[in-house]
């Protein structure tokens, strides 16, 4: 019997370190269309609509300054107070917006999963993208916040070291995404996850040393305390620190930040396998 020759063959990826991106690249219109409709759903039926991106870290912001700097009268190595506390929250809300986003995604599409296909790795690179557009309006936030500060205080050394951000940015991306979909391909058997990533992800804030100086715990506890350790080698925590440094002026550890990049690469590529060997026979769990 004559074997069938077909024009276009659609099959299952075969190798679980696939990144996929000459896909990803040709469905880009998708990506944008998935951009576009995650902006507008989200804020369709508000009264306030972006203005809330604005709003949300402003009021963070006057609250963690309130507990941390004025209550527990925590030092913020000679920056300003407020302007310390809102570009922590600014990168933070970064990362936190990718991960608690991008760890429903089999969950939330499997409707669509079911129906069409199109390389799924695109729902995740779309909500990293949207959230992105987010935090772009809490950086305007921040740079007017310096702004004042310096018509104020007069007191502003911007370095080269600016040139390090778009860096700091794509790696907090890149592991937000890692972690997400590593999430995200568990979920599919274990929905509890879902949960627990919106509380852990609360948690963990304050162990990334989002609202104090990492110098905080050593001169508390010392350097030796694991405690320290923990937070000093949380990548999460040197991102925040590194962002805020440049930012804000201030030392940037090169060493750590090297370390956080391999950290973030390591995640990446367990999370695409792991979302590749997941994405096969999902719809039989979900």
């Amino acid at each position: 019997m004559k074997k069938t020759e077909w024009d276009i063959e659609i099959a299952s990826e075969t190798s679980w370190f696939s990144f996929k991106l000459n896909e990803i690249w040709r469905y880009r219109d998708l990506v944008a269309l998935l951009v576009k409709r995650d902006y507008i759903a989200k804020y369709k039926q508000t009264i306030l609509g972006p203005l809330w991106h604005i709003i949300q870290p402003l009021l963070t912001t006057a609250m963690s300054f309130l507990l941390f700097n004025v209550v527990a009268n925590i030092d913020t190595e000679g920056k300003n107070a407020i302007l310390f506390q809102l570009a922590g929250i600014t990168i933070w809300s970064y990362f936190a917006t990718c991960l608690t986003s991008t760890a429903n995604t089999f969950i939330a599409n499997a409707g669509i999963f079911g129906k069409v296909y199109f390389p799924r790795m695109v729902m995740p690179v779309s909500v990293v993208i949207s959230s992105f557009l987010q935090m772009a309006i809490q950086f305007v936030v921040l740079i007017a916040a310096i702004i004042v500060n310096i018509f104020i205080n007069t007191e502003y050394h911007l370095s080269w070291n600016i040139l390090l951000l778009p860096i700091v940015v794509t790696i907090m991306a890149l592991l937000a995404l890692g972690l997400g979909i590593i999430v995200s391909s568990l979920t599919t058997k274990y929905r509890d996850l879902a949960v627990l990533v919106t509380f852990g992800v609360q948690l963990l804030m304050f162990a990334s040393a989002v609202n104090y100086p990492i110098s905080t715990i050593a001169n508390r506890l010392g350097t030796d305390s694991m405690i320290y350790k923990l937070v000093a080698y949380n990548p999460l925590s040197i991102l925040v620190d590194t962002f805020r440094n440049i930012m804000l002026g201030g030392p940037i550890q090169y060493g750590m930040l090297a370390y956080t990049a391999g950290i973030t690469v390591v995640v990446l590529m367990f999370g695409i396998m792991l979302f590749n060997k997941v994405e096969k026979s999902f719809m039989d769990t979900v």
